[in-house]
């Protein structure tokens, strides 16, 4: 017997402009979801010398395990939108 963990594979993204990067991340952090993280956050310059950040959020919560006998049938069990972290035996 096979167990995978298991988690969601979900990203957002959110866009802010302004003058100083750490105003500019700390709005990008109040918008951040209970249980995501930020992946990444480039700065570019936007017109009139203003700058934009483009952030990415990723899902880290809602880990689950499934369990099968073999691991095409692991692989097979794991759901659309999901992706499997590890592997180990029962």
């Amino acid at each position: 017997m096979l167990v995978a963990l298991i988690r969601p594979v979900e990203v957002r993204t959110v866009s802010v402009e302004g003058e100083h990067i750490p105003d500019m991340r700390n709005e990008v952090i109040t918008q951040m979801p209970e249980g995501w993280d930020l992946i990444n956050a480039p700065v570019s310059m936007a017109r009139g010398g203003a700058r934009k950040m483009e952030a990415t959020f990723q899902r880290f919560d809602e880990l689950r395990e499934i369990e099968a006998e073999d691991m095409d049938a692991l692989i097979a069990k794991v759901p659309e939108g999901w992706m499997m972290l590890s592997v180990r035996r029962a």
